[in-house]
């Protein structure tokens, strides 16, 4: 029996199993890859779902008691405003009163000098005194002829014409009499008073400047104001108007004195709506006996408007407005999102009260985020009663 010529090889055999270990680890390997790349997967899915839900803030619809409003821009102006101008013309004397002075009504502001007024004056009463000298002879000279009319010695429309030359005479007297009152009148403005008590909030001119009379293109000279009380102007939206009538009261604030406030009432409306602004103008009173307040001041009001009954009242921040109109988004006891549909009864600016489309007991979304819709899960962080 011959012997075998290939027999077995024991190096071979251990390779094959070598071989068959190093497959088998390697699809272990790739096998706990593929799992562990699944887990961390879904384990990412899970935090990125997680992160993907919106932390939002929510509130509860409030009764408009005590929170309802409006907020206005508006400018003070003095109660009563008086600009002083020149009747006479001239040059400026001397002035009394500058720009903060406090007067009184008939104080002397100013005086001024005025020549060709003098002159004017001194030429008219001489003229007078010529008519009443001319007056009084064509008086005897009438009476003389009167008497002589009931005789042949003189005519009788001699008499008469005599007569009429009197008369003539008496109108003239008249007519100076009158121009030397006028011009009388005229140097009492040489004078310039105030005209009530106030304030002189302006003086535009000075010792000898030349004075035109106001009326032919002359400057105001003073400005007197009376302060204790201010005007205060506001255009009030159309849809307000009703809400505001005559004595409502507002508080105001000026920038000069932060954090305090003081108090308006209103006085009268305009009763008109300006059709370029869709507003109407109302004028509110405001006590300065403090003389705290300035003319021409600019003032933030905020108008008392007086709440409705079972009005809801949201912050503004709280409205949706898309191409399905104005909606309101609310969370369910799911912590899910609801968009209910809304109407506005008044927009009183930081708040809004609706006229329909919640009710109290809504969890209101105070800032929605972008793009939320019904259905959408939500994490709440607060949640205001």
């Amino acid at each position: 029996m011959s012997p075998d010529r290939n027999p077995p090889r024991p190096v071979s055999r251990q390779l094959r199993t070598v071989g068959l270990v190093i497959l088998v680890l390697g699809v272990a390997v790739v096998v706990y890859g593929l799992v562990s790349r699944a887990a961390q997967g879904s384990k990412l899915r899970d935090v990125t779902e997680e992160q993907a839900i919106p932390n939002v803030a929510v509130v509860s619809p409030q009764h408009a008691e005590n929170q309802s409003g409006l907020e206005l821009p508006g400018r003070l102006e003095a109660y009563i405003r008086a600009p002083i101008y020149a009747r006479v013309a001239g040059y400026l004397k001397t002035w009394k009163h500058d720009i903060g002075s406090k007067v009184k009504a008939g104080d002397l502001l100013a005086e001024i000098d005025t020549p060709d007024l003098d002159q004017q004056l001194e030429q008219a009463r001489a003229d007078l005194s010529v008519a009443e000298a001319n007056s009084k002879l064509s008086k005897i000279t009438a009476q003389r002829w009167q008497s002589l009319s009931g005789t042949d010695a003189v005519a009788k429309q001699d008499v008469d014409q005599r007569t009429f030359a009197f008369n003539a005479n008496v109108a003239q007297v008249k007519a100076a009499q009158a121009n030397v009152d006028r011009l009388v009148a005229e140097e009492g403005f040489k004078r310039l008073i105030a005209p009530f008590d106030g304030i002189v909030t302006a003086r535009e001119t000075d010792i000898g400047a030349l004075i035109n009379v106001g009326a032919a293109g002359g400057a105001e000279l003073f400005v007197v104001s009376d302060t204790s009380r201010l005007r205060v102007y506001v255009n009030v939206p159309q849809n307000y108007v009703p809400h505001v009538p005559a004595g409502t009261k507002a508080t105001l604030t000026v920038p000069e004195h932060p954090g305090k406030s003081y108090g308006a009432i209103v006085g009268a409306s305009a009763s008109a709506v300006d059709p370029a602004s869709g507003t109407t103008l109302m004028q509110l009173i405001v006590d300065n006996k403090a003389g705290e307040l300035m003319p021409g001041d600019y003032a933030s009001i905020r108008l008392a408007v007086a709440p409705l009954a079972n009005v809801l009242t949201i912050p503004s921040s709280a409205l949706i407005f898309d191409a399905k109109g104005l909606t309101v988004a609310v969370v369910n006891a799911d912590s899910r999102v609801q968009l209910k549909p809304v109407t506005i009864e008044r927009d009183l600016g930081p708040v809004i009260e609706l006229a329909s489309g919640l009710s109290a007991d809504d969890r209101v979304i105070q800032n929605p985020p972008d793009g939320v819709g019904n259905g959408a899960q939500v994490r709440l962080i607060n949640a205001k009663n």
